[in-house]
């Protein structure tokens, strides 16, 4: 049985060459998403062997859907694919149990290999990903933890890109006061208290893209 695979990237000529590069080696692209919410609901649909997750998406980035599909064993693993060499994103990726951690400019050497190794239960990074996490553990730096709450993260990035407290409601399933509730809490907890300072910290935490 070849491995069955869900595929997340908003851009869809990136999917559609993953898709020709995953099946040309004998796995199955059993659905593909655009977003990261939409990724959650395939991975609970389809039940795939692997996630593999653009970590910067819309209505949810890649690092919290695949939290997410983990946490409620939709797929066995999940893999990222970005662009971000941050230490803090690649240990936060790592805490959340996501195995894979790919840079996209090796994604199509390494994506195979990748998704063989993590279904076996293997951790695999790119070999610059691996050198910032060897530097950074032979240094003695940690980096530091997430401040939010999963869900507070996700009202975060819906916040950042423009949706209203009505918006969030709806695309959460809160009712508009909860929603509030939530902002209010974020703001509290990075001590940032206008609209305009959440975008700059969702940015700067890489939570959206610039």
């Amino acid at each position: 049985m070849p491995y069955r695979v869900v595929l997340a990237d908003d851009h869809h000529i990136v999917r559609q060459g993953l898709r020709v590069l995953l099946e040309k080696e004998g796995l199955k692209v059993v659905a593909e998403a655009n977003n990261g919410r939409e990724a959650v609901e395939l991975a609970q649909t389809h039940k795939p062997d692997v996630v593999v997750l653009d970590l910067m998406m819309p209505l949810q980035n890649g690092l919290d859907a695949g939290r997410e599909i983990l946490q409620n064993h939709y797929a066995t693993a999940a893999i990222l694919l970005t662009m971000h060499t941050e230490e803090h994103q690649i240990a936060m990726a790592l805490r959340a149990g996501i195995r894979g951690y790919l840079l996209k400019t090796q994604a199509a050497e390494d994506l195979v290999q990748a998704i063989r190794e993590v279904v076996k239960g293997e951790i695999y990074l790119s070999p610059g990903v691996s050198r910032i996490v060897v530097d950074g553990y032979l240094s003695g730096d940690r980096p530091a933890g997430d401040p939010l709450a999963p869900r507070e993260r996700q009202v975060l990035q819906l916040v950042a890109e423009g949706k209203t407290s009505k918006e969030v409601a709806v695309l959460l399933g809160l009712t508009v006061k909860t929603a509030e509730s939530y902002r209010a809490r974020v703001m509290e907890k990075i001590d940032v208290h206008e609209t305009a300072g959440l975008v700059r910290y969702a940015i700067r935490h890489g939570i959206i893209d610039p």
